[in-house]
């Protein structure tokens, strides 16, 4: 097991593996069997809606979890911040725009804050306004996320935040990538792909075995999938990573067109995505495709991902 450190003794963790808040997948069920398991997990929040996230947080029966909201739609709805705060999660965490005006509610409230970033000039910035946990996320991530590799990411990250605990995160589902994340000088990880198909994940059936059939060399970042689901993403170093399907090829070099036909085409994509049709809707997993290839607990998930760097390290060592 890697040694206790800055992050697992402030987030009260017995191993360094936080599950990613994915929209629409990280529910309380699967927060709740990470924590268990040793790790942390946290509730997605997403595109904050209320209610939704009130019967996660019900799900996860007082588990020790985390919840992480997208900051630029959690803007539009500063009350769910309440809620989450009042729902004393361990920890709240803020992506995808700047956190000087939330930091102070989390802060004051006693809970962990962490900030995700996919830059240095962000990581300066987050640590600048209070996050007292930095997660790293190279652009190997599924969802949306920046450009630069997590490899070059990270240790530039460390640098750069001085005593800040930093998570990486982008491209990990093993053990093998979280022992190479500590020798970066990373305190722990943040996994989402690793988890897209477990027991307790949301995601649907069918997207579980397009990711277990895949490739992290059949992903593409595109704006295609958020133009037809009719997210209006901010201006930023992030876009989305998923798997390519026939709707992404479709579409991919005519982004205009599918502009001009978004009344019909956002109803058609969403009768897909409630149809469990993954030639339309989107299968949002990272490069880390490769390395899930079977239906698994979350808890065994999390046993091989430390299990394994053990092994790792004691052959280093």
């Amino acid at each position: 097991m890697p040694a206790p450190s800055k992050l697992t003794e402030l987030l009260g963790i017995r191993h360094p593996v936080l599950l990613a808040p994915m929209a629409g997948v990280s529910g309380g069920r699967l927060a709740a069997a990470v924590s268990g398991a040793g790790g942390l997990g946290f509730v997605g929040a997403g595109y904050c809606e209320g209610e939704w996230l009130a019967e996660q947080i019900a799900l996860c029966q007082g588990a020790p979890v985390g919840i992480g909201f997208i900051t630029w739609a959690l803007r539009a709805r500063p009350d769910l911040l309440n809620v989450a705060v009042q729902a004393r999660p361990r920890a709240v965490l803020l992506s995808f725009g700047a956190i000087d005006s939330l930091a102070a509610t989390v802060r004051n409230a006693g809970i962990v804050l962490i900030a995700q970033v996919q830059t240095v000039r962000q990581a300066r910035e987050a640590a600048a306004q209070g996050a007292q946990v930095i997660v790293a996320q190279g652009g190997e991530a599924g969802g949306h996320g920046g450009w630069r590799g997590t490899m070059a990411l990270v240790p530039a990250i460390v640098d750069a935040v001085g005593d800040v605990p930093v998570v990486a995160a982008g491209g990990i589902a093993d053990g093998r990538g979280l022992a190479a994340a500590l020798m970066l000088g990373a305190s722990g990880v943040m996994c989402g792909t690793a988890f897209y198909a477990a027991v307790e994940s949301l995601a649907h059936e069918a997207a579980k075995q397009r990711l277990i059939d895949a490739s992290g060399d059949d992903t593409v970042k595109s704006p295609v999938f958020d133009i037809a689901r009719g997210l209006h993403w901010p201006d930023g170093p992030w876009q989305l990573r998923a798997l390519r399907n026939r709707y992404s090829q479709r579409w991919a070099d005519d982004v205009p067109a599918l502009r001009s036909a978004i009344v019909e085409e956002s109803l058609s994509y969403q009768q897909a995505r409630i149809a469990g049709d993954f030639d339309i809707a989107a299968t949002i997993v990272g490069e880390a495709a490769d390395l899930v290839r079977t239906i698994e607990p979350a808890a065994y998930i999390v046993k091989s991902l430390v299990d394994q760097c053990d092994r790792l390290l004691i052959r280093v060592n």
